[in-house]
């Protein structure tokens, strides 16, 4: 065995499924890409697509420009589809009620595409899995429950099993399919087991999990249950179990069902699970049991708290699951042994190094995509690749893709913001405006309303890689966190303090308004609109402050009721004068979606706008850097004809925002020049809602440069 070294794993391509169409289909339909597996050569993918019913077929020949090989009809659900030789076996899910269960494995040819045959299962499966030197297959026949009966609570019948068929060559033989019984053994609905994934061993053993019985099986090569046992529980301290709009780890959990869901084998004697939980809040981790049922390691909420400190915790799914560990892959890199936990709401990738069973080490977090819930791991090739389950098209948002990532030894590319390494557990995300501090790398953030009900000041040190964000002060109002802000831009007043772009919002209550805080967060001066502004609101307001001689210039995002096509304000407030003004900044043409403004910020002798477009992925068009000289901004009263500045264009920001290998997301929300003439960009990632999580941080190098 080669000697030991640490990989580094950074994504290098992604391809968004619904490229994967026919030429003239409907690529607007969502689409998914959910369990995904590789062939023996590595070259090509096959992923479940359960929304069109199909298997989508990819050529990574070239990893950094994956190829789409065209989708397949199943005639039902495709579950997972697993390939042996030159053919590829999917189970199909043919169930039309919860009650009668039904599907088939169906068996393709690699090359062709063509359904050659067709296995009745009995039942509904779910996961398929092969044996390592290609003898047999398995399948999970879930039978799953009907979550919307008496609230989804077990037994529902009929009972779940495993079905074992023999392969030899490219031949399968249906008709010697072994049906091992799983009744009797958990103590939870032990008359209906539900079992969700298995892996195979090399001694033919297949371990399964019975997910909503919380317990594991390990069946024996010839097909008989060998051992089984509970998957036990866990007890949970510094989370956050509430809904709220905050980001507040104060909460515990006591005695939760691990509930796993994919398991893997590490080794002859222990496998991996991720228990994605489904029970009073989840159980939000994974562990590493040796077969006989004693717990080698569980992550407890360590797993959890580094996707916090990443950024990408789902507070939406605070008193369900939390970050809701999904799948697992196992693999070895370089000599070193590694475990993949996906996790699905928090969209990132758990890499860790598990030379020691009994201490794991986390080395890295891989953004992937919205939701994922496939991997699979080809380290023949130096490549891990993960299949997002989400397809936010029909919405206008991203679609699901495959991702691909490539192990080195270079520095990690993601993330590049993170709070690790501060004195507290930090939970942030959603930046949405971005100021500079008097130190070269100081910066300050905010966050949107995202976390309406604890809007928050983010200090972040630049100088570091990545970049840290080292202290939280959260807004406050009379001393307890202030409640319907939606801060959107953040400028220093010079004093210690900040003031505070909010963007308002009348239908839901939320004012728009600028705040004065101290350097606590506590608001000590607030200031509203005029009815001259007010008079012609829309939802999209302030999207960006600066502080400028005794003026403070604001950015309104979109064009309200008084502007002229394609022109949106720069509002003026003169601090002495208490007057408000204003001029008309010109946006960019579009055919598409709408155009706005995302932020302001004044160095030199101009200003500086980031302008963007709401579209994402393929379709973005425009998110660029514009300079405004500071001699146009002569604000006339508000009610006048405004006049309209001149704008030059800094930067395209669409190619930063491809470097990272994932597709360019929508939302560039912060710009800032620092003490040292630095500009930094920052996304808003939506607080992991309906979103990747990824957000992205980066310098534009010395502004005077970049013009």
């Amino acid at each position: 065995m080669p000697a030991m070294s640490e990989t580094t794993f950074n994504r290098i391509g992604s391809f968004a499924t619904p490229d994967n169409a026919a030429e003239g289909a409907d690529r607007t339909k969502a689409s998914s890409a959910e369990i995904i597996s590789a062939s023996e050569d590595g070259n090509t993918l096959v992923y479940s697509d359960s929304p069109l019913g199909v298997l989508g077929f990819l050529d990574i020949t070239d990893p950094a420009a994956p190829k789409g090989l065209g989708t397949v009809e199943m005639d039902g659900e495709p579950t997972t589809a697993v390939i042996i030789g030159n053919r590829v076996y999917a189970g199909v899910d043919t169930s039309e009620f919860f009650t009668q269960p039904s599907g088939a494995l169906r068996v393709l040819d690699l090359a062709s595409h063509d359904i050659l045959t067709s296995c009745d299962l009995g039942g509904q499966p779910d996961a398929v899995v092969k044996a390592r030197d290609g003898s047999f297959l398995a399948v999970a026949i879930e039978n799953q429950r009907d979550e919307d009966h008496d609230d989804g609570i077990l037994p529902q019948m009929p009972a779940g099993y495993v079905v074992k068929l023999p392969v030899s060559g490219d031949e399968l033989d249906c008709g010697a399919q072994q049906r091992i019984d799983l009744t009797g053994l958990a103590e939870i609905a032990p008359e209906d087991p539900e079992p969700e994934y298995l892996d195979v061993n090399d001694a033919g053993e297949i371990v399964v999990t019975l997910q909503e019985n919380n317990h594991i099986v390990v069946i024996g090569a010839d097909g008989a249950v060998k051992s089984h046992f509970s998957a036990g529980t866990v007890s949970l301290e510094g989370i956050d179990a509430r809904d709220d709009g905050a980001l507040r780890f104060e909460d515990s959990l006591a005695d939760i069902p691990r509930e796993p869901d994919a398991v893997k084998w590490i080794d002859a004697d222990h496998v991996a699970t991720a228990n994605e939980g489904d029970y009073q809040g989840g159980s939000r981790g994974w562990t590493i049991f040796h077969r006989d049922g004693t717990v080698v390691f569980d992550s407890g909420n360590t797993f959890e708290h580094a996707v916090i400190q990443a950024g990408h915790y789902p507070d939406k799914r605070s008193d369900a699951k939390g970050v809701e560990p999904e799948s697992i892959e196992v693999a070895t890199f370089n000599g070193t042994p590694y475990v993949f936990v996906v996790s699905e709401r928090g969209s990132v990738v758990g890499v860790y190094d598990v030379s020691d069973l009994a201490a794991p080490r986390l080395t890295q977090l891989l953004p992937s995509g919205i939701s994922p819930e496939g991997i699979v791991a080809l380290p023949e090739r130096n490549l891990l690749i993960t299949a997002n389950e989400a397809d936010l098209g029909e919405d206008g948002g991203a679609r699901a893709h495959v991702m691909l990532f490539q192990g080195g030894t270079g520095p990690a590319a993601y993330p590049m913001l993170t709070s690790a390494g501060a004195e507290d557990l930090i939970g942030w995300g959603a930046l949405s405006g971005l100021a500079a501090g008097e130190a070269p790398g100081q910066l300050f953030a905010v966050s949107d309303s995202v976390y309406g009900n604890q809007p928050a000041i983010y200090t972040i040190d630049a100088t570091q890689t990545p970049a840290r964000i080292t202290a939280k002060t959260v807004v406050t109002r009379n001393g307890d966190a202030a409640q319907k802000l939606d801060l959107e831009g953040i400028a220093p007043d010079g004093e210690g303090g900040f003031w505070l772009a909010s963007e308002g919002r009348s239908d839901r209550l939320i004012p728009h308004a600028i705040y004065r805080v101290d350097a606590k967060g506590e608001i000590r001066d607030e200031i509203g609109l005029p009815a001259e502004l007010l008079a012609h609101e829309t939802r999209f307001g302030f999207e960006g402050i600066a502080f400028y001689g005794n003026r403070l210039w604001l950015a309104v995002q979109r064009e309200w009721g008084d502007d002229p096509a394609g022109q949106v304000k720069l509002v003026s407030y003169d601090l002495e004068s208490e007057e408000w003004g204003a001029v008309a900044y010109p946006l960019e043409p579009t055919d598409e979606g709408w155009m706005g403004l995302s932020e302001i910020a004044i160095h030199g002798d101009r200003a500086y706008v980031i302008e963007r477009d709401n579209l994402i992925g393929a379709a973005a068009r425009v998110k660029k850097l514009f300079a405004v000289p500071l001699a146009d901004l002569q604000p006339v009263p508000l009610g006048q004809p405004l006049p309209l500045v001149t704008k030059h264009e800094v930067r395209d920001l669409i190619p930063d925002l491809k470097r990272g290998g994932g597709y360019v997301v929508d939302k560039v929300e912060g710009f800032a020049i620092d003490a040292a003439g630095e500009g930094w960009v920052v996304t808003d990632n939506d607080g992991v809602d309906d979103s990747s999580g990824e957000t992205l941080f980066w310098s534009v190098g010395p502004v005077a440069a970049a013009q």
